[in-house]
């Protein structure tokens, strides 16, 4: 009993000294989040636009350089360079009232809602599991669904360049730490994928139409790995839920949206962080309920 109140203080002395460092680097890299979103459907646009180019058999393009480090981050309307004062996660967004320092056009509020996300969900990862390398891993994957979200949301797009290393390194993250499931994790990549790609399918055949696309199919196997098999019964009935009452509340809010494909990508990782920071009790929860 002793030993566990003294384990108990010692962690929350430990995360009392960390956690402010720990939030500086989530919002830090929820800066650098901001870039990969803004910048990599483009890229991807131009190298698609590339190679149909070069199938078609047509002159190459001459387009300037872009990429996640050229050119320098500029104001999207009036083109001028954002100074490095400006740039401080949060401060600076607060600093210029979210608008910009020349023309003062308003700067998106995605760009300070990013960099708060990645420092909660940080946090969120460190209070539930501790500052270990274990963790550091954990809040990688959160990010990278942070940015999978948001890029799937804004343009409906799930870049193999974010889903394909996630799913490798979820075998990676389970062969270190917790070797034990990693056989779980293969049979959960392979069920995610295989799970989504018969319900398109079978969507299909019924209706002649796509219900989601492939990159949905490798997200969910990327959480498969992370999580293991047993994890995809929840996670999905998470995701569907809330993705039905967002949609159902959407589309009585703005019937414009009536008919329109929305993303499934956004729900998935919502689930996904939910379990990755807090599965083990909510699957213990799940299990004591329904089980």
């Amino acid at each position: 009993m002793n030993s566990a109140i003294s384990g108990e203080l010692s962690f929350s002395l430990l995360f009392q000294q960390t956690w402010p460092l720990v939030l500086i680097l989530g919002l830090c890299l929820g800066s650098f989040l901001n870039v990969v979103i803004a910048r990599l459907p483009v890229m991807l646009m131009q190298g698609w636009r590339a190679e149909a180019r070069k199938a078609l058999e047509l002159e190459t393009e001459d387009t300037p350089t872009f990429n996640l480090m050229t050119p320098a981050s500029c104001c999207p309307r009036c083109e001028a360079p954002i100074r490095w004062h400006d740039n401080i996660p949060l401060l600076g967004y607060l600093k210029r009232r979210g608008r910009c320092a020349r023309c003062q056009s308003r700067i998106s509020p995605q760009y300070p809602l990013v960099e708060l996300a990645a420092g909660v969900l940080s946090l969120a990862v460190v209070a539930t599991h501790g500052a270990s390398l274990q963790s550091l891993a954990l809040i990688g994957a959160c990010l990278a669904l942070l940015v999978l979200a948001v890029i799937d949301w804004r343009t409906q797009l799930l870049p193999d360049a974010i889903t394909l290393p996630l799913l490798w390194t979820g075998f990676l993250y389970q062969l270190l730490f917790q070797p034990y499931l990693l056989e779980s994790a293969v049979i959960g990549a392979m069920l995610g994928y295989l799970i989504l790609w018969s319900c398109y399918w079978l969507f299909r055949l019924v209706t002649g139409k796509e219900g989601m696309g492939y990159g949905d199919f490798k997200l969910l196997a990327a959480l498969g790995a992370w999580l293991g098999w047993s994890y995809l019964p929840l996670l999905l009935l998470i995701s569907a839920g809330i993705g039905a009452v967002v949609g159902i509340i959407a589309q009585l809010a703005l019937p414009r949206l009536r008919g329109l494909p929305m993303p499934f990508g956004p729900y998935l990782a919502l689930a996904g962080w939910v379990m990755l920071i807090v599965g083990e009790p909510l699957m213990a929860f799940y299990q004591g309920v329904f089980l």
